[in-house]
C-alpha cells in the first residue's frame, strides 16, 4: 500500500479514538453505574474499541516513513497500549478474574476473534535493532570464550570381569551368524520361486490384462473423484486453493514492498538526525544572541515594573519553579509578585500547617466515605494515559490532519516543523544561562538600591541549602563498583545464571477462543480459559511494559508474574517468547541452577546485587525461576535439602521492592506443583498469578494440525484430526509434541506419498504417556480459589462481596 492510503489509515483511527475521548471525558462526570453487569460491558466495549485502535496505529506505525509523523504517531500508540492495559486492570478489579470472555460484545461490534489478539509492536525490536545485535554479539562471544575454557571430560574405561566380556563377545558373535543365516534363507527362497515360474497360457494372459485394467479403471476413478471432491470444498469455501497456500506474485511484491519501506525509513531517520544536529546549531548560532538579548531586556522590564509597582524588587524566582519562565508567563507585574509573595507564605508556613491539615484531611476522608456511601456505584478509576492521549489528538486535529502534503511525495521530513521544536529546546538552554547572569545583576541592583534588604537574602540562601541537605536518601551500596559491565556478564554466563533465549515467538503458542465463556458464566459456570486467553494475557501484563518504556512508567506496575499449570502446557516456552518479542535479557534463578553457586549469605547477596544490576543495565531483562514452589516449599523432601531450594526465600523481596517504574525488569515463576508450597508467602511475591490449563478441544485440533505440519508430514483427508483431538483430552501440548516426534520420523515422511498418515498410528505411542487427569485439574482449580483474586471471585459469585467499588488512591495506582 502507498503512503497515501496509511496516512488515511492513521487518520480514521484518530477519527474513532477522538470519539473514544469524547465519551471518557464528557463535560460532566457519569454518575456511579449500580449494576456490575452494565458497568463490565461498558468497560469491554471500551476494551474492545481500543484494541482496534491499537491494532490499527500498530500496522500504520510500522509502514509510514516520514520521522516526523512517527513521533507524533508512536506516542499516540503507547497512549492507546496504557489505556488497553488500565481498562484490563480494571475488568479485572470488577469480575474478579484474569480472564473475560466478550463474545457478546464481538457479536455486538460484527468483529471476529482474531481481531482481539493483542498486536505486538514490532517497533520493539526494529527500533533497537543496532542495540540487539551488540548485545547479542557479545553474549555470543562470551559464551565462546567459556566453551574454550571449560576443559572437555576425560575418557574413563569400565572394568569389567571375564565373564562379561566373554557374554558380549558371545551376543556379538550369535547377531552376525543369524544375519549370515537369515541371508542365505532369502537366497534359497528366491531360488525356489524361480524354478516354479513356468509359460503362462492364453488364458491366464487374459485374466492378468483385466486385473490390470480393474486396478487401472479403479485407480483413475479415485482420483477422479478426490478432484471433484476437493474443488467442491474450495467452493464451498471449507478448503484452501493450493495455487493461494504457494506465494502467489502480489504476495511476492508486498514483501518486496515492505522491505524496500525498511530501507527507506532507515535513510530517512539518518537524514532527519543529521538535519536535526545542523537546524539546532543553525539556530544556536544565528538566533541564539537574538534569544538572550530578548530574554535579558524582558527580566529587567520586570525588575522595573516590580519596583514601581510596590517600591521593591522582587525575588527571582527558583530554578525548580521554573526560574525565568514565569516571567515570560502572559500576567502583569503585580499578579507575578503577588504569586511570588503567596508561594513564599506558603513556605514559611508549611510546618505549623501540617497538623491543621492532617485534621483537615481526616474530615475530608469521614466527608468522602459519608459521600461514597451515599452515592454507592461502580466508577471508573483515574487515568494516566487519557490526558496525553487528549494532547496528542488536538496536535493531530491542529496540524496534521489539514496538512496540504502535495509537496512532499516521498514523505520527507520538514525543515520547518523542526526549526519549531528545536527553537523552544534552545530557548530552554539560554534561559538557564541567563537565569544565572540575571540572578547576580539582580542582587547588584539590590545592593545598590535596596542595601537593607541584601541580609534577608543571604538568609534565604542558607535557609535552601539546608532543605536540600534534608531531602538525602539512602543509596543501594554498590558492592561491584571496581568493575565493568562486560566482567559481569562473563561471570554471569560462566554460572550459567545469564543464558541466551530460544528463537520461538508468542505466536507459536497455539492456542483457539473461548466461544462459550459468557453462556457458561451467565449460568453460573467458571469456565476455564483457552491457550488463545492465557495468551492475550501474557502480551498484556509481560510484553507491552517491557516492549514500552512509557508504558512500564506510566501503568500499574507489575514486577512479578507466576505461571502456574501442569508438565507440558508451554510455561517454559512462554517465558522465552517473551524475551524473544522484547529482546528481553535471560536471567535464570531456578533453584536447581543455583544449586552449589555462591554459597553462604554474603555470596548470595552477590549474586543476587550482580544480576540485578546486569538486568537494569541491559534492561528489558526478565529473570526466570523455574519450579518455583521449590522456594515456598512447606517442608522441603529430604532428597532436595543438600540443594538448599528455599535460600532466596528471605533476600528475593528485598531486590523486588528496588525495582522502580523506570527498571523494565520482570520476575516470571513457573511451577507444576503450587499445592507443595506455602501459598501466602508465594502471593507476597508474585501479584499476577496465571493458571495455565490443559488445552481444550479447538486447540487440540489446531495444534495437532501445526505441529504435525512443522514435523513434516502432510495433513490429508486420511487423517482424521476431530477423532485424535476427542481421543487426546486431557493431553498437554508437549505431550503432542512427543508423540509426534516418534510417529513423524524421517523414514515416515518418505512413505507419506503411497501411505499418508492415519490417526490411529498416534494412538498407541499416545496411550503410553499419563494425562493430566481431571483430578490433577481440579486440585490446581482449588489452589487457585485460595489465592487472593481467587477468593475475592467466590465471595462475589456467593454473594457476599459488597456491591460497593474498591475505593483506590491515586497513591495506589503505581506502586
Amino acid at each position: 500500500m502507498s503512503q497515501k492510503t496509511y496516512n488515511q489509515l492513521w487518520a480514521e483511527a484518530q477519527l474513532e479514538l477522538s470519539r473514544l475521548l469524547t465519551e471518557e471525558l464528557p463535560d460532566e462526570p457519569r454518575p456511579p453505574e449500580k449494576d456490575r453487569v452494565v458497568f463490565f460491558q461498558r468497560l469491554a466495549m471500551l476494551y474492545v474499541r481500543y484494541v482496534q485502535i491499537f491494532r490499527q496505529l500498530e500496522k500504520v506505525y510500522h509502514q509510514v516513513v516520514h520521522p516526523q509523523k512517527r513521533r507524533v504517531i508512536r506516542g499516540i500508540l503507547e497512549g492507546v497500549m496504557g489505556r488497553v492495559l488500565e481498562l484490563k486492570n480494571e475488568m479485572v478489579e470488577k469480575e474478579f478474574s484474569e480472564y473475560h470472555y466478550m463474545d457478546d460484545v464481538l457479536h455486538d461490534l460484527k468483529l471476529t476473534p482474531k481481531e482481539l489478539e493483542i498486536p505486538i509492536p514490532r517497533y520493539f525490536l526494529t527500533d533497537r535493532s543496532m542495540e540487539l545485535q551488540q548485545q547479542k554479539k557479545m553474549l555470543t562471544e562470551i559464551l565462546k570464550m567459556v566453551a574454550v575454557t571449560e576443559s572437555p571430560e576425560p575418557l574413563t574405561t569400565k572394568d569389567m570381569s571375564q565373564e562379561e566380556a566373554i557374554k558380549i563377545i558371545q551376543l556379538v558373535e550369535r547377531a552376525r551368524q543369524g544375519r549370515l543365516r537369515a541371508k542365505l534363507n532369502s537366497e534359497s527362497r528366491r531360488m525356489n520361486r524361480m524354478q516354479r515360474i513356468k509359460d503362462p497360457g492364453a488364458a491366464a494372459m487374459e485374466s492378468a490384462a483385466v486385473c490390470i485394467q480393474k486396478v487401472w479403471k479403479g485407480y483413475t476413478q479415485r482420483k477422479k473423484t478426490k478432484i471433484a471432491w476437493e474443488e467442491e470444498m474450495i467452493f464451498l469455501g471449507m478448503a484452501m486453493d493450493p495455487k493461494i497456500q504457494v506465494p502467489g506474485p502480489a504476495v511476492i511484491t508486498a514483501q518486496a514492498s515492505e522491505a524496500f519501506t525498511r530501507i527507506k525509513l532507515e535513510e530517512y531517520n539518518a537524514d532527519f538526525q543529521k538535519s536535526s544536529v545542523a537546524v539546532t546549531n543553525q539556530l544556536r548560532d544565528v538566533e541564539g544572541h537574538d534569544m538572550r538579548k530578548a530574554m535579558k531586556d524582558q527580566i529587567r522590564q520586570w525588575f522595573i515594573e516590580c519596583r514601581d509597582a510596590k517600591g521593591l524588587f522582587p525575588d527571582y524566582p527558583d530554578e525548580e519553579g521554573g526560574g525565568s519562565a514565569l516571567i515570560f508567563a502572559e500576567k502583569n507585574p503585580t499578579q507575578m509578585l503577588e504569586e511570588i509573595a503567596a508561594k513564599e507564605e506558603e513556605d514559611a508556613n508549611k510546618k505549623p500547617k501540617e497538623k491543621d491539615e492532617k485534621k483537615e484531611k481526616r474530615k475530608k476522608d469521614k466527608k468522602k466515605e459519608i459521600e461514597e456511601e451515599e452515592e454507592a456505584g461502580l466508577k471508573m478509576l483515574p487515568s494516566a494515559f487519557l490526558s496525553d492521549l487528549e494532547v496528542e489528538n488536538k496536535t493531530f486535529v491542529d496540524f496534521w490532519k489539514t496538512r496540504n502534503e502535495s509537496r512532499n511525495f516521498h514523505q520527507r521530513h520538514e525543515v520547518e516543523l523542526i526549526k519549531e521544536e528545536k527553537r523552544k529546546d534552545i530557548e530552554a538552554e539560554i534561559r538557564v544561562q541567563v537565569d544565572e547572569q540575571m540572578r547576580q545583576e539582580l542582587a547588584e541592583w539590590k545592593l545598590a538600591v535596596d542595601k537593607d534588604k541584601g541580609s534577608k537574602t543571604k538568609g534565604n540562601a542558607k535557609k535552601k541549602k539546608g532543605s536540600k541537605s534534608g531531602k538525602k536518601k539512602k543509596r543501594e551500596k554498590d558492592l561491584t563498583a571496581d568493575r565493568t559491565l562486560e566482567s559481569l556478564c562473563q561471570e554471569l554466563v560462566d554460572q550459567g545464571l545469564l543464558k541466551q533465549a530460544n528463537n520461538v515467538r508468542l505466536q507459536e503458542y497455539l492456542g483457539d477462543y473461548n466461544y462459550l465463556g459468557t453462556t457458561l458464566r451467565q449460568n453460573d459456570i467458571e469456565p476455564m480459559p483457552s491457550l488463545s486467553d492465557v495468551r492475550q494475557v501474557v502480551s498484556l501484563y509481560a510484553i507491552l511494559p517491557l516492549g514500552s518504556q512509557v508504558v512500564h512508567e506510566k501503568a500499574t506496575l507489575i514486577k512479578a508474574i507466576l505461571l502456574a499449570g501442569p508438565a507440558g502446557v508451554g510455561k517454559k516456552m512462554l517465558v522465552h517468547a517473551i524475551c524473544q518479542e522484547t529482546g528481553a535479557n535471560l536471567f535464570d534463578l531456578s533453584p536447581l541452577n543455583m544449586a552449589g553457586k555462591y554459597p553462604g549469605k554474603s555470596g548470595l547477596a552477590m549474586m543476587l546485587h550482580m544480576v540485578f544490576k546486569v538486568a537494569r543495565l541491559l534492561q528489558p531483562s526478565v529473570i526466570w525461576i523455574e519450579d518455583t514452589e521449590k522456594m515456598f516449599y512447606k517442608k522441603v523432601p529430604k532428597e532436595e535439602k543438600e540443594l538448599d531450594p528455599k535460600r532466596l526465600k528471605k533476600d528475593l523481596p528485598k531486590f523486588l521492592k528496588l525495582i522502580k517504574g523506570e527498571d523494565r525488569v520482570l520476575i516470571v515463576g513457573t511451577t507444576k506443583d503450587p499445592l507443595s508450597a506455602d501459598i501466602k508467602s508465594l502471593c507476597k511475591i508474585y501479584s499476577k498469578i496465571l493458571l495455565i490449563p490443559r488445552p481444550d478441544y479447538g486447540s487440540r485440533c489446531i495444534l495437532w494440525r501445526q505441529l504435525i505440519r512443522k514435523q513434516g508430514g502432510d495433513v490429508t483427508r486420511t487423517l482424521d484430526l476431530s477423532s485424535l483431538a476427542k481421543i487426546s483430552d486431557g493431553y498437554t501440548p508437549g505431550h503432542m509434541v512427543q508423540v509426534i516426534k516418534s510417529i513423524v520420523t524421517k523414514r515416515r515422511i518418505l512413505q507419506q506419498a503411497r501411505r499418508p498418515l492415519t490417526a490411529a498410528e498416534f494412538v498407541a505411542p499416545l496411550a503410553k504417556i499419563d494425562p493430566v487427569f481431571q483430578e490433577e485439574e481440579e486440585a490446581l482449580k482449588n489452589w487457585y480459589a485460595k489465592t487472593p483474586l481467587g477468593k475475592k471471585r467466590i465471595k462475589a459469585a456467593t454473594g457476599k462481596e459488597q456491591e460497593k467499588p474498591p475505593v483506590k488512591s491515586k497513591s495506589k495506582m503505581k506502586k
